[in-house]
């Protein structure tokens, strides 16, 4: 990445997730240039020329362009939100082979272009489609990560506050594994301002742990409820993007829970999943390593084992 003072985006996909996010962007004023990279050409002229008229009410400017894969060259971050939705009653999973094809595709054309920044994914399944775009891109592994668990984790920290009665912003709880139906919440470790979270369930009688499980289940499930009602989910997808990126931009060494590259992790090697890392301006800058129960490493290693599973089908 370029540590001058211009900040240049590629977005890769224009659909309903793509523009949420460029939506996000020029609302919170992150970064200086977004070019927007699409199939449908007519529809990406069409986006950016929407995006420009609401320059005047934005926080600063942005020059945004519809543009084509040599513009991949100098950028400091390119996000894919390509690839075929979800449909009601399909699970991420289910995804797969439709997206992992398109997937191979962009990063090559995004690589011909002399690319050397950023890649952050978003396409689903989110995991394996990272662990696509980091074989075929050759970049380094932290310099390849996904949108992982950051929304569920988002939606984990909603559902506690609002049952708690406390501020988001003081409940540090993640939801980590496979961005599907294997994920997992970190309950042993998660806390409320310094106070573990079981502590203060237990200390208090009109909270049960049994209620943990419903607001987990909710969580893990929230994607197919919006999907009943709405046929898809972007915005909270495209404000957990949006955050990534001015995590990025701002050299944060924030920890956010993303699709990251782990080898000889509780037993699980080669794979992207969700884990809390440390993210700077260089992309991943560690693996937050996590004292997991022994509940939580066998939910762990089976969460990755449907990944691998899902991986070992594909031809990479």
């Amino acid at each position: 990445m370029s540590y001058d003072d211009t900040r240049k985006i590629v977005l890769v996909g224009t659909g309903f997730v793509g523009m949420s996010y460029a939506y996000s962007l020029l609302n919170q004023g992150v970064g200086d240039e977004l070019v927007l990279i699409d199939i449908d050409k007519r529809k990406v002229e069409g986006e950016a020329m929407d995006l420009n008229h609401g320059l005047a009410f934005a926080p600063k400017h942005m020059k945004i362009y519809g543009g084509d894969y040599v513009d991949c060259k100098d950028a400091d971050l390119v996000v894919i939100t390509a690839g075929l939705p979800q449909k009601e009653g399909e699970t991420r999973l289910d995804l797969l082979n439709k997206n992992a094809k398109i997937m191979k595709e962009i990063v090559g054309n995004i690589m011909k272009s002399g690319f050397n920044g950023l890649i952050l994914v978003a396409s689903n399944p989110v995991d394996i489609m990272t662990y696509i775009a980091y074989k075929v891109s050759g970049l380094p592994k932290n310099h390849v990560f996904g949108s992982g668990t950051s929304l569920d984790s988002a939606r984990l920290r909603y559902l506690l506050s609002d049952y708690l009665k406390i501020d988001s912003k003081n409940i540090h709880a993640y939801i980590v594994g496979e961005h599907g139906d294997s994920e997992f919440p970190l309950w042993s470790n998660a806390f409320v301002g310094i106070k573990p979270l079981l502590d203060v369930v237990n200390e208090h009688d009109e909270y049960k742990i049994d209620d943990l499980h419903n607001i987990y289940v909710d969580v893990r499930d929230a994607a197919y409820k919006i999907i009943a009602r709405k046929k898809s989910t972007y915005y909270g997808i495209g404000m957990a993007l949006c955050q990534i990126t001015k995590v990025i931009f701002n050299d944060s060494n924030s920890i956010v829970p993303v699709s990251i590259y782990i080898d000889d992790y509780y037993g699980v090697n080669d794979l992207y999943i969700g884990m809390p890392a440390i993210i700077n301006r260089d992309g991943i800058r560690e693996l937050i390593k996590i004292n997991m129960t022994k509940t939580d490493q066998e939910k762990f290693v089976k969460s990755a084992n449907i990944l691998k599973e899902m991986i070992n089908q594909l031809s990479l």
